[in-house]
């Protein structure tokens, strides 16, 4: 019975019109971030980068390298778009978005995290067989169908990772309302909307709206009577994040994936205007489909469990960070701290307190100052870089952070050499001070 309804063919009018979408959309997202700046202060005035830790080989082409591989992703975006040798244009993409993921997080969001298992996804996924150029190249490639696990795997993951953000709010300074004002505090500035951010009654009704809108869309969505009703509100809810917290294609990428909810001749009637397939609901078993069945299963498991990992170490991921990433955990918190580096010769005892401009970016700086495996990894920096001149050092921390509204507390123990000690995936690293409110 699973299988069956697993490998139902269904119009692919959903499938071919996100592929359109999504091209044009990842074509803009590319083609921006070397318009505004974006490559630039991120990937090429920078020294060197923060990579994700274990890809530190992954760093930023020289000269104007970044320049033309955003460039490149740019126009790999509107191939895919046409559709044309989409597989491996679509592979291509994903490859190198993941590249760019993973060789800097001083810019990290969880949009870009989606992104990169959306192009993985998308690239596996016949999403070129009909409105592209490769069916026109090629009719005997051209088909209307698809089976329905391809809409039921993308209807999926957004529901994971919408839960997992509402749930994710369920937490005090979301609920008081604490971390609303202090988000809309630097909005203050926005022409027209400025001020009415900064009313109290707006910060409620944003923190009561966002959990229950992202607890609500997909099951909302999927059933008809309130189908329409979410369309309105999620028009209304990613305009809003798009203007208020200019996070770039995503809300409009989020919109695209709305055509999954609807009706496929709706959507052929409105996007591609020509006529669907005479569906039969046949069933149609790929060939090693226990084996699809038995990725996909590995992959959505996984996808479940990576958000929980936080609960695994032994304090608050609000304030340690460790299981923050890749947990869907969005405008949650905003972090502030001061820091100063000391760094110890070992052979002479020497000690130089170290001159953060003259290695960091403002916002790396603002990293490292109160997110762990930035100090953790600005001090394996310093150790290399003093090797070049045969010096072997120790390198010691000074530093404080708050968390939204809290007092500014010591985060890192002073008298552990992080240049020496390991940084730990899986467990609590201990030089980590508890957060103030287990003391």
């Amino acid at each position: 019975m699973q299988n069956q309804f697993l490998f139902r063919k269904i119009d692919n009018a959903q499938l071919v019109t996100f592929r359109i979408f999504y091209g044009l959309l990842i074509s803009a997202e590319c083609y921006g971030a070397i318009a505004t700046g974006w490559v630039r202060r991120t990937l090429v005035e920078p020294k060197f980068t923060f990579s994700f830790i274990g890809f530190e080989w992954l760093q930023p082409l020289p000269g104007n390298g970044m320049y033309i591989y955003f460039a490149i992703m740019g126009t790999l975006g509107i191939l895919i778009t046409l559709g044309y040798k989409y597989r491996f244009n679509a592979f291509l993409f994903a490859f190198m978005w993941a590249g760019v993921y993973l060789m800097q997080k001083t810019s990290y969001n969880n949009h870009y995290y989606l992104l990169m298992l959306l192009a993985f996804i998308m690239a596996m996924l016949p999403a070129s067989r009909d409105v592209s150029l490769d069916s026109k190249l090629n009719p005997g490639f051209r088909s209307k169908t698809m089976y329905n696990y391809i809409r039921w795997l993308i209807i999926l993951q957004l529901f994971i990772v919408y839960t997992y953000a509402s749930v994710a709010k369920l937490y005090g300074d979301w609920l008081d309302f604490s971390i609303i004002e202090i988000l809309m505090r630097g909005k203050q500035d926005y022409w027209l909307i400025g001020d009415f951010l900064q009313l109290e009654w707006v910060h409620k009704i944003v923190a009561v709206f966002g959990i229950l809108f992202d607890l609500l869309v997909v099951p909302a969505l999927l059933w008809k009577p309130t189908r329409n009703i979410f369309l309105g509100l999620s028009i209304f809810f990613h305009l809003f994040n798009s203007i208020v917290f200019q996070i770039g294609i995503f809300p409009y990428l989020s919109l695209a994936f709305i055509v999954f909810f609807y009706d496929p001749k709706t959507i052929r009637k409105i996007f591609l205007r020509n006529k669907g397939a005479e569906i039969t609901n046949e069933v149609v078993y790929p060939k090693n489909h226990k084996l699809l069945i038995g990725a996909l299963s590995i992959y959505f498991v996984v996808q479940l469990i990576l958000p929980l990992r936080h609960h695994t170490f032994s304090d608050d991921v609000l304030w340690t960070e460790e299981g923050h990433r890749m947990s869907w955990r969005m405008m949650l918190r905003s972090r502030s701290g001061n820091i100063r580096v000391k760094v110890v010769i070992k052979k002479t005892g020497q000690t130089n307190f170290v001159k953060l401009d003259d290695h960091l970016t403002k916002k790396q700086r603002r990293k490292v100052a109160c997110y762990p495996d930035f100090t953790w990894q600005f001090a394996q920096y310093l150790k290399k870089e003093y090797a070049r001149n045969g010096e072997d050092i120790e390198v010691y921390v000074v530093n404080h952070v708050k968390v939204n509204g809290s007092k500014y507390a010591e985060f890192i123990d002073p008298d552990v050499d992080l240049a020496s000690v390991p940084w730990k995936h899986f467990s609590h690293n201990e030089w980590i001070r508890s957060s103030p409110g287990k003391e």
